[in-house]
């Protein structure tokens, strides 16, 4: 300590973003060597060093909770929820929009509530990303994702990437401005991420990629239901750039899928699905339960969110909505009723006990679509059943045969 031999004083020790070596080890298989270093680091350095005055560690994982901090159990732990420091963590609307009026940015004030606001701590609402704010206003009122891209989102990007259905389709959901209900946990431990899906939701609260609406009791025991929901345009515009990023073996073959859809090349659809498909079985199937049986679900949800990026700016995307008699799939409404034509989409994994092979499991999947009359939605908005398409998607493992 040559600081402390030479003001004989005891130091003040800050480290930020402690849990960013614990990811990487995580991810990459390092798990129990990096808890063996950090346990006795934090110990040497936090707990039974004579020398320090304050410790401050910073960390999206809470750490009385995790393996590595068995050996330093006094620490202060303060979360999105708690009250302390509420107004520390970021800049509050009054100091933002002040800052604008001094740059001649004042008439960028809800755009900017828009893309950067949605950050809350404690019972203090619309606390803004000093980051984002500093570029934005450096950039002269130029909006980006600039917190989103400045970070490591790997750790996200994996567990949504390796979770199950349910998941992926809530992710759909969020990506489209909906909210939905989760009970979380802020005591997250790295080794609960694999096995419990609720933690994935409590891991984007705490890395700020969601943000809490409202806050109920439910049941017996009173727990708390919390309704969540992307916390800004910045954070959706992320998870665009990262969902598109999974289905593209190339840009160029994710594109000419896209096309050979709008133009009904069925064709290029099953070559370059079938690519896809590949391509993206080989890393969603990493999940520890992960099943042959599920691989072909699994790539359906994420599909659907691929859909989404590429095509919002044509097509209202919406999937699992009721419609004539039952519930679709996916539906693709064009925004242009007069340019596009609407889609309809059904997925269907083949089951061998019932269906002799892909191909009649492809036409019980047309079949549904014409006998559940899902267009009948989208012929009450206008659009005539000659600018209807249908199609069905048949799984089979890695196969997919669409028609």
């Amino acid at each position: 300590m040559i600081f402390i031999c030479y003001y004989s004083k005891n130091v003040i020790i800050l480290l930020d973003e402690y849990d960013t070596p614990i990811q990487e080890a995580w991810l990459s298989g390092a798990w129990d060597e990096a808890v063996y270093f950090f346990r006795n680091f934090f110990n040497a350095v936090f707990k039974t060093n004579k020398h320090l005055q304050r410790g401050l560690i910073t960390g999206i994982t809470r750490i009385s909770k995790e393996s590595i901090f068995s050996d330093l159990n006094n620490p202060e732990v303060i979360t999105t929820t708690s009250n302390a420091y509420a107004k520390a963590f970021g800049f509050t609307e009054s100091e933002v929009f002040e800052a604008l009026e001094s740059m001649g940015l004042g008439g960028e004030k809800q755009g900017v509530k828009h893309w950067y606001d949605g950050f809350k701590f404690g019972n203090i609402p619309d606390i803004y990303n000093p980051w984002s704010i500093a570029n934005f206003i450096n950039n002269r009122g130029e909006y980006d994702a600039y917190w989103a891209d400045s970070s490591s989102n790997e750790l996200v990007n994996s567990l949504i990437r390796r979770s199950s259905p349910d998941i992926k389709k809530t992710m759909e959901h969020l990506l489209q401005g909906q909210a939905f209900e989760a009970e979380i946990d802020e005591q997250i431990a790295f080794h609960q991420l694999a096995d419990n899906e609720n933690a994935i939701w409590s891991l984007l609260l705490a890395t700020g990629y969601l943000r809490i609406e409202t806050v109920v009791r439910k049941g017996r025991l009173l727990r708390k239901s919390y309704t969540l929901r992307l916390t800004n345009m910045e954070v959706e515009s992320m998870f665009s750039k990262m969902i598109d990023g999974w289905f593209r073996t190339s840009e160029t073959t994710y594109n000419n899928f896209i096309k050979a859809l709008l133009i009904n090349d069925v064709d290029s659809m099953n070559e370059f699905m079938n690519k896809i498909a590949l391509q993206s079985f080989s890393s969603f199937d990493t999940a520890k339960n992960a099943s042959k049986g599920d691989e072909p679900e699994r790539f359906y949800h994420g599909f659907v969110l691929g859909l989404i990026v590429e095509l919002e700016d044509r097509f209202t995307v919406t999937s699992n909505r009721e419609s004539g008699f039952g519930r679709y799939d996916v539906m693709l409404e064009p925004l242009d009723k007069d340019r596009d034509n609407a889609y309809i989409i059904e997925f269907k994994v083949r089951k061998p006990k019932q269906e002799k092979s892909i191909e009649e499991t492809l036409a019980n999947a047309l079949a549904q679509i014409d006998d559940k009359e899902y267009e009948a939605l989208l012929i009450a908005k206008g659009i005539p059943p000659q600018k209807i398409r249908k199609y069905g998607f048949a799984f089979e493992g890695r196969n997919v045969l669409i028609a």
